[in-house]
């Protein structure tokens, strides 16, 4: 039986205009690299929130959430049903609903804990850096993610106007690609 899970997220995306700095203090973070992930993402058209299969060599995933649109820390709900690879799911689900668009990606994954940092290098779009505090179990209050989420956005020195409101989905789409 394949399993889905519900997780609690308080996340931002950055403008990243130097990748290897924020390797480079993850790494003396001490944080876990997971790997490199070449990840193709294919949005539906959907009703509410955002539905995208996420097809990589690390990660695969049919993940659907809601989202504020909003610059900053921001609280999502997700559900994820972990998928295989090569499977007929897109096929179904484009033929279904429709595909909105397709994000392309190479994605550094780290983790420090609960804390899910994401280095993003998105066709084009350019470079970007992800931070996720996540609550897979109930337990932990939106202020504790939320300071999660403050203390790297300060330790990345990110500044309040490389903050992105919307998915990357939605600036391919502005850009009309």
């Amino acid at each position: 039986m394949t399993q889905h899970n519900k997780y609690n997220i308080i996340e931002i995306k950055a403008f990243c205009s130097d990748p290897k700095k924020i390797e480079l203090i993850l790494k003396e973070s001490n944080a876990d690299f997971v790997g490199t992930d070449h990840q193709s993402d294919t949005y539906f058209k959907v009703n509410k929130g955002r539905l995208k299969l996420r097809e990589g060599n690390i990660e695969n995933a049919l993940i659907h959430y809601n989202r504020e649109d909003k610059a900053g820390p921001k609280k999502s709900e997700v559900l994820i049903y972990k998928s295989k690879p090569g499977s007929d799911l897109k096929k179904i689900l484009g033929h279904s609903m429709g595909i909105l668009t397709i994000v392309n990606k190479v994605r550094k994954i780290y983790f420090i804990n609960n804390i899910k940092f994401h280095i993003d290098e998105v066709e084009n779009l350019g470079s970007f850096v992800e931070i996720e505090a996540i609550d897979n179990s109930g337990s932990l209050k939106d202020e504790k993610l939320l300071k999660q989420c403050q203390k790297y956005l300060q330790l990345f020195g990110i500044k309040e106007n490389d903050l992105i409101s919307v998915s990357y989905s939605d600036m391919l789409m502005e850009k009309g690609k």
